[in-house]
């Protein structure tokens, strides 16, 4: 298989040391949302599979799957989350697209929720849709797909950040896969950088 350039750019970025091939069923995944998925998360969830970035975002999974303590975040809660901010906040009037054309692919801290306008029958051009909580808009649409748009984004090309929280900040972009990160936690580490934490194990990370 060719490898995804905008993904090999992105992870001299965030190292995929941390991640894991989620062996998704990909047919599974088209037949529980009804389509095929863009190639560049294809091959993240081969790469990277689901998980953190720095700790203040998440990538996340296409099905549901059993975690070690806790279900790791998958797209159906976020999804209806968007559609349902989508319709609230005038997205269907102000951009002529129904609700069940967004598609969520991640979430940050700052409550916003990254998705996919899935109007286009290509999912390779399927562009980027920032649902925001702290940002200059409710809603916008960027004009690239997912491992470019987080690749833009972790390199400072935007004007204005399209996320209400800078959670790369210039420094070190890491990357820690979900069932790494409840291993550690397991074992009285913190999730995101493996060192020790006295409150690790007692409760799931917020």
């Amino acid at each position: 298989m060719t490898e995804n350039a905008q993904l090999v750019a992105l992870e001299r970025l965030m190292p995929a040391t941390h991640g894991a091939d989620e062996d998704i069923d990909w047919r599974a995944a088209e037949a529980a949302w009804g389509t095929r998925f863009p190639a560049d998360f294809v091959a993240f969830m081969g790469r990277y599979g689901a998980g953190t970035v720095n700790g203040e975002a998440s990538i996340l999974l296409p099905l549901p799957k059993p975690g070690l303590q806790w279900d790791p975040a998958e797209m159906g809660e976020a999804t209806a989350n968007a559609r349902a901010a989508w319709v609230a906040g005038g997205g269907r009037t102000a951009f002529g697209i129904d609700p069940e054309s967004v598609l969520a692919w991640g979430v940050t801290a700052a409550d916003d929720i990254l998705c996919w306008v899935t109007t286009d029958p290509d999912p390779d051009r399927w562009p980027v849709l920032v649902c925001g909580r702290h940002t200059a808009d409710a809603f916008a649409v960027h004009p690239y797909g997912m491992a470019e748009f987080l690749l833009r984004l972790f390199s400072d090309e935007f004007d204005v950040s399209p996320v209400g929280i800078t959670f790369w900040d210039g420094g070190p972009i890491g990357f820690v896969h979900w069932r790494k990160a409840q291993r550690r936690w397991q074992e009285g580490r913190n999730p995101e950088t493996g060192e020790p934490d006295p409150y690790a194990g007692e409760f799931p990370p917020s």
